[in-house]
């Protein structure tokens, strides 16, 4: 792949959120879970929102900030956090610049179809750090995963 690997610092990125701006900066001497999905209220992003919101307490017990981010709007993301309670910070990239970033803007395939879109991707960023990447994630138990990896550093 390029140069996204464990233990190579972390692109910068800047992405809106309901709550302003969100910005690599803001982590700094700290350490965030960013995640990245390809879209609002889809199954394997329901599932996968939900299951970081529910452990989003023990995150915060750990000291770690989770984001998610898709190429959705603000306005995509605030529905899709109503509907279903989210906790966790929605980062709206329309114009893929973060993901492209993380190179998580990937050839997928699909019914024979070649196309370009999100690769459910997951970044463990310790002070501007990637620890840790999860790559093509299977949803079911991942935020578990990812939260005793974070616990592990």
């Amino acid at each position: 792949m390029g140069k996204i690997a464990e233990g190579a610092k972390a692109p910068d990125f800047t992405m809106e959120s309901a709550a302003g701006p969100i910005r690599l900066a803001d982590f700094a001497g700290k350490t965030l879970v960013l995640y990245f999905y390809p879209k609002d209220d889809t199954t394997g992003c329901t599932n996968e929102a939900k299951d970081f919101s529910a452990l989003k307490p023990a995150f915060d017990k750990a000291g770690v900030a989770v984001v998610g981010a898709s190429k959705d709007s603000l306005k995509s993301h605030e529905k899709f956090t109503a509907k279903y309670g989210l906790t966790i910070s929605l980062g709206s990239d329309p114009a893929g610049k973060a993901i492209e970033a993380f190179e998580s803007w990937v050839e997928k395939k699909l019914y024979g179809r070649e196309y370009m879109g999100i690769d459910r991707s997951t970044f463990l960023i310790e002070d501007g750090v990637i620890r840790r990447l999860w790559r093509k994630v299977k949803v079911a138990g991942h935020a578990q995963a990812v939260l005793d990896a974070a616990r592990a550093l």
